[in-house]
């Protein structure tokens, strides 16, 4: 198998159509794909040499010999992912099938590239001893989402001034390439985030809806045609960056009013331990008298993005998801539904609001399918960059 070459078009072609719809015989990829049964059969017999599809349980009719589907192997592909968030960076290796092998976590009180370029370094060598070695040579990757333009952020989570600048025109390809020759996509985070959710979140039938995801900072993604669509200058999604208002009519973006660094700064106000939020696993039940309020808050300016976004395109359902136990997901998702109904929808039908399906690691997750996806699968709209 060459692990860093194209695969083969209609190879990419049967692989999307298996990861998408899931295990399925030769036949109906034939019909599926439009090509002839016999194409299929040699095409499917060279991705299962290669190691990348694997045959399933024997499908029983009521007449005739059983059919064999074929479904991906988990152990065909494998694929580092990097999240940088403001807080905390996480690093697993996901498997060909979406599921997540192993991880490794790190706090900080700010990102700094040195520190993360590190912690990248020691932690793929750590991941890789919890694998055996034949699988080590399936790794295809390194995906990493970050905040795009990060250096804007310091003042917004307490960086002195000038600490972020490295991150200035930084070419994180090449500093990865000082100790690793695989190759690196970077991408958004929240966009990274909308793809895990699109790609392994619970199967249904929306073709196009927005995604929230709620970090250090809100963020999103947008799925068009079943696509995640990023545009021509990767702004696609940027719903963070929606115009709002202050509690004085000031000019506000949404980052500013529904954002977890909100909730971040009220602990700390409170002389409370803020970092609690960002630890593994997960615990906020002692937080309720500050997150419930935050919830109330993050919901109305979510409702009324939500109507925003839908008098542009129409969109059959808005899914949120965010750095938060599952509780407090579910508690923010019934309070937008509530906040919607008050809102002024003249003109307008109210999408679906929809609770995410993948949760805390989606950035991660969405960063590690990308190297997959761009070598090997059918990828229209990546909009990933790689060296």
């Amino acid at each position: 198998m060459n692990q860093t070459g194209v695969r083969d078009y209609n190879e990419r072609l049967l692989l999307s159509m298996i990861q998408r719809h899931g295990a399925m015989p030769g036949s109906d990829l034939a019909r599926l794909v439009g090509l002839s049964p016999q194409t299929v059969s040699v095409i499917l017999r060279k991705l299962e040499s290669d190691g990348l599809l694997r045959r399933g349980e024997p499908m029983r009719g009521k007449v005739g010999k059983p059919s064999i589907p074929m479904e991906l192997n988990p152990d065909g592909l494998l694929s580092f992912g990097l999240k940088i968030g403001r807080r905390s960076a996480n690093l697993l290796l996901l498997d060909f099938a979406g599921a997540v092998r192993a991880q490794v976590n790190t706090a900080y009180a700010y990102p700094l590239p040195d520190a993360l370029f590190a912690f990248l370094e020691q932690g793929m060598e750590e991941l890789l001893q919890k694998i055996a070695p034949e699988l080590r040579e399936r790794v295809c990757g390194i995906g990493i989402g970050l905040p795009f333009e990060l250096w804007k952020w310091h003042a917004l989570v307490g960086a002195p001034k000038g600490a972020f600048d490295a991150w200035r025109g930084l070419d994180i390809p090449e500093a990865v390439a000082a100790f690793s020759d695989l190759p690196v996509f970077v991408v958004n985070d929240a966009t990274a985030a909308c793809r895990a959710e699109h790609l392994y979140g619970p199967r249904r039938d929306f073709g196009d809806y927005a995604y929230f995801y709620i970090g250090s900072f809100v963020g999103g993604g947008v799925v068009l045609n079943d696509t995640v669509f990023e545009g021509n200058q990767g702004n696609a999604g940027a719903l963070g960056s929606m115009p709002s208002t202050g509690p004085l009519g000031e000019s506000r973006q949404l980052i500013d009013v529904a954002s977890i660094h909100l909730l971040e700064r009220r602990l700390v106000e409170a002389g409370l331990d803020a970092s609690v939020l960002w630890r593994q696993p997960q615990d906020w039940s002692g937080l309720s008298r500050y997150v419930e309020p935050w919830i109330g808050e993050t919901a109305q300016e979510l409702a009324k993005a939500a109507l925003s976004i839908c008098s542009v395109i129409d969109f059959e359902a808005i899914l949120i998801d965010g750095a938060f136990p599952a509780e407090v997901r579910a508690e923010l998702v019934e309070r937008v539904e509530r906040y919607l109904v008050t809102q002024d929808k003249r003109g307008l039908i109210a999408p679906k609001i929809v609770a995410g399906g993948v949760g805390e690691n989606a950035r991660a997750i969405g960063a590690a399918s990308g190297p997959i996806f761009s070598q090997f699968l059918l990828n229209r709209n990546a909009g990933l960059s790689s060296i």
